[in-house]
């Protein structure tokens, strides 16, 4: 049996996802499409839209075989990290045989290459990054810049837009662990990464987030168009919870010098938010004061986000060096015992059960720790209870 994993957030799944598993079906040739998922609290620095398992439940009904969670500590860092996590979580799965991502253009060569450019970091671009960030550039716009001043062959398209910048970090990450895991670049149909656009049935994830809750007939007929029934049905009960005001005091109640430990903290940032919320307690507002063009929106929001979980830099690269787990989240019922053996064939303990908590030590105990603390989050803030060690049979 072959596994084509996706690294994912599905938040929520909508139809363009649904076509991705097709055409994983259709261009690898693979017998099952595993899914990595972050939990409850995404890249975007946010509380995902639905709780991890309704997101799981979703994804299997909708044509996965299998849904693991992606360890909180990975799900809520930059990108790099983001993806170190995940592979190194499915390259030590045999039965994974490739990664299929979603991208604006490229090729799995040109992928590779760019991959292979930023692995490389020679003195000359550490030179190069240097000069880029002078006047105030982002760390990756400013290495994206220096990569390209010095490799010609670097296709300047996977830099610019979001899904191939994460791609290329898929792809790094696939180097770095010398893993055997092809990649599979499988083009975006319908509207673009962060498009607040409302198309007729591929809209975004993000134009979809803004309009959920919405108790419009324009807001109901575009959920309806966009979400494939099950996701629709759980749209109807939406009900946002408090996220941004938790964010906020958990961030105004920790010293200085702990927050800067979060993996998106650097260069005194965590003086220049406290004092920002002190005198703007609104989260919004605060972060549009601070967003600048060194210090991008996601990366203020993921910051926030870290705090409130506890999550430091040094753990999550700890983590991403470690024996970890397989965290269960959902399985296609008919199929779930041919799955569960092929993780058993895996390098890390399988959690489909609470009693499994004891298989792990070290750091996958405190990484795991990480994320039950995340479902109580969760619970608390959405005034709903979830199993943390649940595994659905769906």
């Amino acid at each position: 049996m072959n596994f084509c994993a996706v690294i994912c957030e599905y938040n929520p799944f909508h139809n363009g996802h649904r076509y991705q598993f097709s055409e994983i079906r259709r261009l690898s040739g693979c017998d099952k499409i595993l899914c990595i998922m972050s939990g409850n609290f995404t890249q975007r620095g946010e509380a995902a839209v639905f709780d991890k398992h309704t997101r799981a439940r979703h994804a299997v009904l909708c044509g996965a075989d299998a849904v693991i969670e992606l360890p909180a500590p990975f799900a809520v860092s930059p990108a790099e990290l983001f993806a170190r996590g995940a592979v190194h979580i499915l390259t030590s799965i045999p039965a994974v045989s490739a990664l299929a991502f979603g991208c604006e253009s490229g090729t799995k060569e040109s992928f590779l290459t760019a991959a292979r450019a930023a692995n490389a970091e020679d003195k000359q671009f550490k030179a190069a990054l240097k000069e880029n960030m002078k006047d105030g550039t982002s760390y990756i716009r400013a290495r994206n810049d220096a990569l390209l001043s010095l490799n010609a062959d670097v296709d300047e398209n996977l830099l610019n837009s979001p899904n191939n910048l994460l791609g290329t970090e898929y792809c790094r990450a696939l180097l770095a662990e010398e893993s055997a895991i092809e990649p599979l670049p499988i083009p975006r149909v319908g509207g673009g990464y962060a498009d607040t656009a409302l198309f007729k049935n591929f809209s975004s994830a993000t134009a979809l987030r803004a309009v959920l809750g919405e108790d419009t007939r324009s807001a109901k007929k575009a959920l309806g168009r966009n979400l494939p029934p099950p996701v629709f049905e759980s749209a109807k009960n939406f009900r946002a919870a408090p996220f941004k005001q938790t964010a906020v005091c958990a961030l105004l109640s920790k010293p200085c010098e702990e927050i800067a430990l979060c993996p998106d903290c650097s260069e005194g940032l965590e003086n220049r938010l406290k004092a920002m919320l002190k005198s703007t307690p609104d989260y919004d507002g605060a972060l549009k004061k601070i967003v600048s063009k060194r210090y991008t929106l996601s990366r203020i929001k993921r910051i926030l986000a870290q705090n409130l979980l506890g999550i430091r830099l040094r753990d999550v690269r700890d983590f991403a060096e470690a024996p970890l787990y397989y965290n269960v989240l959902a399985l296609k019922k008919e199929s779930s015992e041919e799955i569960l053996s092929e993780l058993s064939n895996g390098k890390f303990p399988t959690i489909a059960r609470k009693s499994d908590y004891s298989l792990l030590k070290k750091e996958a105990l405190s990484c795991f720790e990480t994320d039950l603390f995340a479902v109580e989050l969760y619970n608390a803030l959405s005034e709903t209870y979830t199993n943390p060690y649940e595994t659905l049979f769906v």
